[in-house]
C-alpha cells in the first residue's frame, strides 16, 4: 500500500498595514509595464512578418527534391508508371540448399536498367539456437519413430538434420550469424512489353540457380519505395539465412583478370590490381582495339609489343602512319618502307612452302589463285562473271608459264610477275580489257610496286611494314599484298607471332580486302598467330559484315575513349551497360574497358618511364627526345676528343627524356637476364 502525501505550499500574501488601507500603485511603474507590453507585441508582430516573408521566399526556391521529383506517377496493380517509364519490383521468395559465390553477378551484369535493395535484420542468436534445438528434437524423434516402424530411411530428413546441426555448431562457435534477409529488384522499361520481357529475363536467370522470385502485385508503390535510397522496407518480405550465403549475395563483384603468366596490359581500375594476361591461353589470340584519335590505342599496342617481345614473341606490324619507327629503332627491328620509290619490293605471286595441312602443292596453288583474284579485283575494279572465269584460268596459266603446277616442288621455284599475267590476258579472248586495266601497274604510273621479285628479308623479331608514303588509292592494295606476304611467311614456319594491322578500316572499305582480312583472322589460330586489329573509324569497321565477324572471332577486345557518334554502335556490339557506355565517353588517355573471354574490367594502360620514351607518339615529346639525342651524341664526341669537362653522361642527369637507344640500353640488362 502506497501512501500519498499532500504538500501545501505557503504563499506569501502582502498584509495590509495596521491602518487597514492597501498601498496605491505607482503610475510611472504602470506606464513602464504598458510600454514593455507594447514593445513585446511589436517585436512579435515583426517576427511573424519575418516568418511569413521567409515562408514566401522558400516557396519560390527550387530545391533538389523539386528537381528529381517525377512529373507524374500512376500506380497500377502490376506495375507503376513514373513519367513515361514502366516500373516493376520483384522480390526473392526462396533459395536452394546451396548458392555459389557471385550468384547475383549475372543480374548485375545484365544490360537492364534496375535498382537493387538488400535489407538485413539481425536475429537474437539465443532465440535462434532455442528454436533450432526444438527442431532437432522433433526431427530426431520422427527419424527414430520411422526406424522403429521399419520404414525406409528418409534421406531428405537426414540431410536437413545434418544442415541444422552444422548451423547450430556455427552459431555456437561464433563463426556464423543469423539474419532475416530481404532482396528486391526494381526494373525500368520504356514500354509494358519491354518490362514483361525484362521481368521474364530476371526470373529465368534466378530460376536457373533454383532461386524463385515473385512480382510485387498490388504493392507496386511499396516495392518502388523499398528500392529507393531511403532505407525503408515497405514490402517486408524476408527469408531466414545465415551469414555465409548472405555474403555470396553481395553485389560488389570485382572483375579479376590476373593470371600466373602473360604480360601486363594495365591496372584494373575497379580494385587497382594488375591485369596480367596471356592472349595465347584463350581459344584464339586475336584482339581488336577501338578508340578515337589520340585516345592511346597505338600507345597501348606498342606497349604490348614491347612486353611480348621480352617473352620471345615475334611481331609483325603494318604501319600506315609511321608511328612504329621509333619503336623499331629502339629494339633494332626491321623497318621496311613500301612505296613507289622504295627499293623494297613484294611479289604478289609468291607461294609459301606450307606446313601442317597445307603441305599439298595443289592446296597452296588453289589458295594463291583465290587470293590473287581478290587482289586483281581491288586493282582493276569489279569484274563480270565471264571475266572472273577468264581471270581464274589466266592466273593458272601464268603459274604454268613458270613450270608451277599442282605436282611441282614449291621449295625450288621462280614465281611469275604481274607482267606475266598481263601477257597471258592479252593473248586470251575476252581478257584484253583486264590486261589494259592491269597495264598501269606494270608499265604505267604504279609500275614497279607490284611487278618485281621480292627482295626483302624477314629474319628479325620485330618487322614493320610502313605504307605512309603510298597514295590513298594504293593503300588498300598495298595492305592486301603485305598481309598476303605475311600470311605466306606464317604458313611457311610455325612460330609464336603477333600481327598488328593498324587503321584496319582501310581494309574494310572494299569487300575483297575485308573478306581476306576475315579469312586471315579466322584461320590464324592453327598457325600460332594472333591478329591485332586497330581502328579509329568504328562505324566503317562495324557496319561491314566482315568487321562484325572479326570482332566475334577476337577473344580480346580493348575499348578506349569513344566519340558520342560511335558509342551507341559500340554499346550494341559489345552489349555494354549504360554505366560502361558513359565510362567510355568520359575516359581519359589510355583508359577504357578490357575484355578477355567472358571477363572484362575497366583498365588504365600504364608504362614505365623507359617504356614511355620508346613508345610515345606525342610530337612534342618526340622532338624533345631527338634534341636530347643530338646533345648526347655531341657530348660523347666532345668527351672522346678530350674537350668535354665533367661527367661523361651529365646531360642524362638534367631530367631530359631518354633517347630511344638509351632507353633500350637500360632495358637490355633485365631483358638479357630473363
Amino acid at each position: 500500500m502506497f501512501k500519498i502525501f499532500k504538500i501545501r505550499k505557503q504563499i506569501d500574501v502582502p498584509q495590509a498595514p495596521a491602518g487597514g488601507e492597501m498601498p496605491r500603485p505607482d503610475p510611472m511603474l504602470q506606464l513602464d509595464q504598458e510600454r514593455q507590453k507594447q514593445l513585446a507585441r511589436e517585436e512579435e508582430s515583426k517576427h511573424k512578418q519575418l516568418l511569413e516573408e521567409e515562408k514566401a521566399f522558400q516557396q519560390g526556391v527550387v530545391s533538389i527534391r523539386d528537381i528529381i521529383a517525377p512529373a507524374a506517377m500512376r500506380v497500377e496493380s502490376h506495375y507503376l508508371m513514373l513519367n513515361d517509364l514502366y516500373v516493376r519490383t520483384m522480390f526473392v521468395m526462396t533459395y536452394p540448399r546451396y548458392v555459389t559465390i557471385g550468384w547475383f553477378a549475372p543480374i548485375i551484369n545484365e544490360s537492364l536498367t534496375l535498382d537493387i535493395a538488400m535489407f538485413f535484420y539481425p536475429m537474437d542468436i539465443a532465440l535462434v539456437l532455442k528454436q533450432l534445438r526444438n527442431k532437432v528434437g522433433v526431427m530426431e524423434a520422427e527419424i527414430i519413430a520411422n526406424h522403429e516402424k521399419g520404414a525406409p530411411r528418409d534421406p531428405i530428413a537426414e540431410t536437413a538434420l545434418r544442415d541444422i546441426e552444422g548451423l547450430r555448431d556455427g552459431l555456437t562457435q561464433g563463426t556464423e550469424k543469423f539474419f532475416q534477409f530481404a532482396l528486391y529488384v526494381t526494373l525500368y522499361s520504356k514500354s509494358e512489353e519491354e518490362l514483361n520481357l525484362a521481368s521474364d529475363q530476371i526470373e529465368n536467370l534466378l530460376g536457373m540457380q533454383l532461386i524463385y522470385s515473385r512480382r510485387a502485385l498490388y504493392q507496386s508503390e511499396q516495392g518502388f519505395n523499398s528500392t529507393l535510397p531511403l532505407g525503408n522496407d515497405e514490402l517486408s518480405i524476408s527469408t531466414n539465412m545465415n551469414s555465409s550465403p548472405i555474403a555470396s549475395s553481395f553485389p560488389f563483384v570485382s572483375s579479376e583478370l590476373t593470371s600466373e603468366d602473360g604480360i601486363l596490359y594495365g591496372i584494373n581500375r575497379h580494385n587497382n590490381s594488375l591485369i596480367l594476361f596471356d592472349r595465347f591461353s584463350l581459344q584464339n589470340a586475336n584482339m581488336v582495339v577501338f578508340a578515337t584519335s589520340g585516345a592511346g590505342k597505338s600507345y597501348a599496342v606498342k606497349l604490348e609489343i614491347l612486353r611480348a617481345m621480352m617473352l620471345g614473341t615475334d611481331v609483325i606490324v603494318i604501319d600506315p602512319e609511321n608511328e612504329y619507327q621509333h619503336l623499331s629503332e629502339a629494339v633494332s627491328g626491321a623497318y621496311i618502307n613500301v612505296s613507289l620509290n622504295s627499293e623494297s619490293k613484294l611479289n604478289p605471286f609468291d607461294l609459301p612452302r606450307g606446313i601442317g595441312g597445307d603441305t599439298k602443292p595443289e592446296d597452296i596453288l588453289r589458295s594463291a589463285v583465290i587470293t590473287l583474284k581478290g587482289l586483281i579485283r581491288l586493282m582493276i575494279g569489279d569484274v563480270t562473271n565471264a571475266e572472273d572465269s577468264i581471270l581464274d584460268r589466266a592466273i593458272l596459266e601464268t603459274y604454268a608459264k613458270k613450270d608451277i603446277s599442282a605436282s611441282s616442288d614449291l621449295s625450288n621455284i621462280t614465281p611469275p610477275l604481274m607482267s606475266d599475267l598481263e601477257d597471258i590476258l592479252l593473248n586470251m579472248e575476252g581478257g584484253e580489257d583486264m590486261a589494259l586495266r592491269i597495264k598501269k601497274y606494270t608499265e604505267g604510273t604504279f609500275a614497279g610496286l607490284f611487278n618485281s621479285p621480292t627482295n626483302i628479308r624477314v629474319d628479325n623479331q620485330l618487322i614493320i611494314f610502313s605504307i605512309r608514303d603510298l597514295e590513298d588509292e594504293l593503300r588498300p592494295i598495298a595492305m592486301y599484298v603485305v598481309i598476303n606476304y605475311i600470311w605466306n611467311i606464317i604458313r611457311s614456319e610455325m612460330k609464336r607471332r603477333i600481327l598488328v594491322v593498324d587503321e584496319a578500316w582501310i581494309m574494310m572499305r572494299h569487300e575483297d580486302s575485308a573478306k581476306f582480312m576475315f579469312a586471315l583472322v579466322k584461320r590464324c589460330r592453327k598457325y600460332y598467330l594472333g591478329v591485332t586489329t586497330i581502328t579509329q573509324d568504328v562505324n566503317d569497321f562495324l557496319t561491314s559484315p566482315y568487321g562484325n565477324a572479326i570482332v566475334t572471332n577476337s577473344s580480346i577486345q580493348l575499348l578506349l575513349k569513344q566519340s558520342p557518334a560511335a558509342v551507341n554502335l559500340i554499346q550494341k556490339t559489345f552489349m555494354l551497360t549504360e554505366g560502361e557506355k558513359y565510362l567510355l565517353l568520359e575516359s581519359g588517355l589510355g583508359e577504357g574497358i578490357f575484355f578477355a573471354g567472358n571477363k572484362h574490367a575497366a583498365i588504365k594502360v600504364q608504362a614505365s618511364y623507359a617504356e614511355h620514351q620508346i613508345i610515345t607518339s606525342d610530337p612534342r615529346q618526340l622532338l624533345e627526345i631527338e634534341e636530347a639525342k643530338k646533345e648526347f651524341e655531341e657530348a660523347m664526341i666532345a668527351e672522346n676528343s678530350g674537350e668535354f669537362s665533367g661527367p661523361s653522361r651529365a646531360n642524362l642527369m638534367t631530367g631530359r627524356p631518354l633517347t630511344a637507344n638509351q632507353a633500350a640500353n637500360q632495358m637490355s640488362g633485365p631483358m638479357a637476364s630473363r
